[in-house]
């Protein structure tokens, strides 16, 4: 795992924040983004699949593995990109996935992520925007998991289930309500 920028490298960033299908597509879509990976991070099982992870018995979550561009992008944009996926005040999951497997981190690869990172948290704590604190936890990276082939571009092989999903989950309405206005 590549941290901190080095010349002629890309650095990555891992996030979790809940249900990878629905963070796979923003960061996807975002400047200077090279590769998403979906995958199982934060555990102590080795290779575990789908099914373990959800059981809630591998200590692990669902995550995405962002490859990025340093020359077109920073860390500290995707921070705002993942932000703004999430409900960080909410410690038991996302939306209606619970559980300790949808759980929201920012796992840092070095020293420079984790300030920025609890920076980013800090920020966003003391801007206004929720009425409860943020509770997303900023921890070290540990191994990352690739996730099965199948959940790999999810919002693209099944377009209508994924926005289905996204509606049914709440995740849209509480996206719209919190970050379609600026805090007053």
């Amino acid at each position: 795992m590549a941290g901190a920028k080095e010349k002629g490298r890309n650095e990555i960033a891992i996030f979790a924040g809940g249900c990878f299908w629905c963070m796979l597509a923003p960061f996807a879509e975002a400047k200077g983004v090279i590769e998403v990976i979906p995958g199982y991070t934060g555990g102590h099982k080795d290779n575990p699949t789908y099914r373990q992870v959800c059981s809630d018995t591998t200590g692990h979550c669902e995550a995405v593995q962002v490859t990025f561009d340093t020359d077109l992008t920073s860390y500290e944009e995707l921070l705002d990109i993942f932000w703004r996926q999430i409900d960080p005040t909410d410690a038991g999951g996302q939306f209606f996935d619970r559980g300790s497997s949808y759980r929201t981190a920012v796992f840092y690869l070095d020293e420079a992520q984790r300030e920025k990172a609890e920076a980013s948290r800090e920020a966003l704590n003391s801007s206004g925007r929720f009425n409860k604190p943020v509770v997303t936890a900023v921890l070290p990276a540990s191994t990352f998991y690739p996730a099965e082939d199948y959940h790999h571009d999810y919002h693209k092989k099944n377009p209508g289930h994924y926005k289905q999903y996204r509606r049914g989950s709440g995740r849209d309405a509480f996206l719209e309500k919190h970050w379609s206005t600026s805090v007053k």
